[in-house]
């Protein structure tokens, strides 16, 4: 039997608070590319072990885009 560990999806209040920033500072490193986050509503969605993975100072990886994952929902702008 394996243990399934999930990951939790934190609202961009969540992170900041995690993360101990503000929230411009928060803003600017998903901008950035530094957090990986999705565009969901008037916020942001970011899972912890992305937060897990920052907090460490592991390099996101690259994939082309500014920091946001490559889902685009029609009638959604991404910043």
């Amino acid at each position: 039997m394996s243990i399934v560990r999930k990951d939790m999806v934190l609202t961009t209040d969540e992170a900041m608070e995690y993360l101990k920033i503000s929230k411009p500072t928060f803003l600017k490193y998903v901008h950035l590319g530094r957090i990986k986050a999705i565009k969901a509503g008037k916020g942001w969605r970011i899972l912890q072990s992305e937060l897990n993975r920052f907090l460490r100072g592991e390099v996101a990886p690259q994939n082309g885009d500014s920091g946001h994952f490559s889902q685009h929902v029609p009638g959604e702008e991404f910043v």
